[in-house]
């Protein structure tokens, strides 16, 4: 039989974020034209309009920073929910090796009953209670091989089930947690007005201000859906996901 695990590996392109930003530029671009064709530029490049940018390059780089150190922990979590599970398995398959005792193959087969479960709740399928009450199950069949396997055993199985409970509480925190959502919304506003500004800013030659107000518009926006890319790592239920096998 094969085990399934889920990987944090995406099917969409590395460019699917720029494709999400091109519409929002691409008005941003016709806006500017017609600002310049009916002659709406009233606003001139002062100190006071750069520092405005200053400031959200700064806002959006302290997004990036906090949100990033759970992005890289979510790396690994999937791999240690899996090995915690394999691990489970391996014992309940000794055991049944061993003993050929219908509780020990039982206990193999809710084992993969609770890794679709985990599957399924990775895509919100599922609720998170009913993943932890699946692994609360698994005390039945502790009680059960006392009589047919060492203590050390059950022990290890107990580790590996405290364990995920662990590695759940995680994932789920870290999915269900926004990170700082008024620092979010401070940051699209900013972006927001400063993009406005730069339709109605006075630059010259126009040609050369409407690549770098694309440009600079580009960049901005690209990264505001950047941040919230990482700050969601876990949104299988938005997102093509790759489910990976091990036997």
């Amino acid at each position: 039989m094969k085990f399934k695990f889920i990987t944090r590996h995406y099917k969409k392109s590395r460019w699917r974020l720029a494709l999400n930003t091109a519409p929002f530029i691409v008005l941003v671009i016709i806006a500017k034209y017609f600002a310049h064709y009916f002659d709406l530029q009233f606003l001139t490049l002062n100190s006071l309009f750069t520092a405005v940018i200053s400031a959200n390059i700064f806002l959006i780089g302290f997004l990036i920073t906090g949100t990033l150190s759970d992005f890289k922990e979510s790396e690994k979590l999937p791999g240690d929910l899996s090995n915690s599970l394999s691990s489970l398995f391996d014992e309940a398959h000794i055991t049944y090796q061993n003993k050929k005792d219908p509780i020990a193959r039982k206990c193999m087969e809710d084992i993969f009953v609770l890794n679709q479960k985990i599957l399924d709740w990775f895509y919100k399928n599922t609720r998170t209670d009913e993943v932890y009450s699946k692994i609360f199950s698994l005390n039945n069949y502790f009680l059960e091989f006392e009589k047919l396997t060492q203590a050390y055993f059950i022990v290890k199985m107990k580790n590996e089930q405290s364990n995920l409970r662990r590695l759940v509480t995680r994932i789920h925190t870290i999915r269900e947690t926004s990170f700082l959502g008024t620092a979010y919304a401070i940051a699209e506003i900013i972006t927001t007005i400063m993009i406005i500004g730069f339709i109605f800013l006075d630059l010259n030659p126009f040609y050369e201000s409407m690549f770098f107000v694309s440009f600079v518009s580009f960049i901005m926006i690209y990264m505001i859906f950047f941040i919230r890319e990482l700050d969601n790592p876990f949104s299988y239920y938005e997102k093509d996901g790759l489910v990976g096998k091990f036997h």
